[in-house]
């Protein structure tokens, strides 16, 4: 199934600030997932019935729970409400954990509450805005997972992969909606409550966690994603790179953009809860564009990602900072000038390392890009590079090339922007 069945697909990565807002401290500490196999204990089955909210009491209170939040009137109410309710004592008499706390009924709202809050988030951003939330979270959580090292995938090519992984995903959980939920096999989701409850669900079903014979667990999407991987043979990386040449429009814009400015657009989200070390990089990567732009005196060009981060259409941009359409594209190539000379900057490893293309990775090139960057280097750029490849300090890098902080500075400069002349090559 496309997740797109009424509009258009949503671009891969855009930002998100949506999280549950009620969801009580003790599911934030302890996380129990509908399916986290890890939670069935052997103690699950000593069920103490009488603790239990019976699920039409359970249903009625977030009925009127959803009835205070939506416009909408009618069943769609009461089944999304039975639904969830029906879940949440499905996963109450599975744990031992939750039977022995004492606190049953307490678990019991608060499970359902928290899923509740997660189909309201997708309901009030709207099915254009959901569908883009839902896609940058789980194209985040595949990313460095979708495509064995050994192939060495440039971004776009690992970014085409992604998109068509998540397009099979969106069809299996929809298999598994109307599964769990006893609906008829051609079921899809119509109405924005319904397409709410659809998301929340796909998200919560990309997180389920399985359990690994090495007594670990992964989530059920990243396994998913690592399988798809598995299929890629090695002459792939070259048949996406020509796949992706000569593209037209909005894509041509795309495709010409440096790899950080792309990956800015289609990557940041606000949701990474498998990959925190990923999230703080991300950050850390927005904060020092953000600040290498505003101390260049580039405050449009601030205002600008700012408005890209929030997925604004080019209209819609022209519209918020009053620009021309010529203006806007002046802007746009000021804005690509100055991303690049960050990239080369001092934050290149921070930037090259949250893009998959730090020097321990070949600088993100494919096994023959690197061969053919590494046959265009001079005698003097491959001692540098060795050096850097050997984690040498500035201080002895500069005494092994006789340079100044500032010529070394320049070189290597001129060696990333070689390799990111080669990664662009098809």
């Amino acid at each position: 199934m496309n997740l797109d069945s009424t509009p258009s697909r949503p671009p891969a990565a855009v930002p998100t600030d949506v999280a549950p807002t009620d969801a009580p401290t003790a599911i934030a500490q302890q996380p129990l997932d509908v399916r986290d196999e890890s939670a069935y204990e052997p103690m699950a089955n000593a069920r103490t019935t009488g603790d239990f909210l019976d699920i039409p009491t359970l249903t009625k209170i977030l009925s009127q729970e959803l009835y205070a939040e939506v416009s909408t009137t009618g069943s769609n109410i009461e089944q999304l409400a039975s639904r969830i309710a029906t879940e949440v004592d499905r996963i109450c008499h599975k744990s031992g954990r939750i039977q022995t706390s004492g606190r049953v009924r307490s678990w019991q709202l608060s499970l359902a509450r928290h899923r509740l809050q997660k189909c309201l988030n997708y309901y009030q951003l709207g099915s254009r805005r959901g569908r883009v939330d839902l896609h940058s979270t789980l194209g985040s959580m595949v990313y460095r997972h979708i495509a064995p090292s050994r192939l060495q995938l440039g971004f776009q090519a690992r970014y085409s992969l992604v998109e068509d992984f998540l397009q099979g995903f969106y069809t299996e959980s929809l298999k598994a909606f109307r599964r769990e939920n006893a609906l008829p096999e051609d079921y899809q989701p119509r109405t924005r409550l319904e397409l709410a409850e659809y998301m929340a669900f796909t998200e919560q079903y990309a997180k389920r966690r399985i359990s690994l014979p090495n007594g670990h667990s992964q989530q059920l999407v990243v396994l998913r994603a690592q399988r798809f991987g598995q299929r890629q043979p090695l002459e792939m990386s070259m048949d996406i790179e020509q796949a992706l040449e000569s593209p037209k429009g909005e894509e041509a814009e795309a495709h010409n953009r440096s790899p950080l400015a792309h990956q800015l657009r289609e990557r940041m989200v606000a949701d990474a809860v498998d990959a925190p070390s990923e999230a703080v990089l991300r950050d850390r990567v927005i904060a020092e564009l953000m600040q290498y732009l505003d101390a260049q005196g580039q405050t449009d060009c601030v205002n600008y990602l700012t408005l890209k981060l929030q997925d604004l259409s080019a209209p819609e941009i022209d519209d918020v900072l009053g620009l021309s359409a010529r203006e806007r594209d002046y802007l746009q190539q000021r804005f690509k000038y100055h991303v690049e000379k960050f990239t080369l900057s001092q934050n290149w490893k921070l930037v090259h390392q949250w893009l998959g293309a730090d020097i321990d990775q070949n600088l993100g090139l494919s096994t023959q890009h690197w061969q053919r960057f590494l046959s265009q280097l001079s005698s003097d750029q491959q001692q540098l590079l060795t050096l850097k490849q050997a984690q040498a300090t500035d201080q002895d890098i500069l005494k092994a090339l006789k340079c100044t902080p500032k010529q070394l500075q320049k070189r290597w400069g001129q060696l990333l922007e070689l390799a990111r002349q080669t990664r662009n090559q098809n």
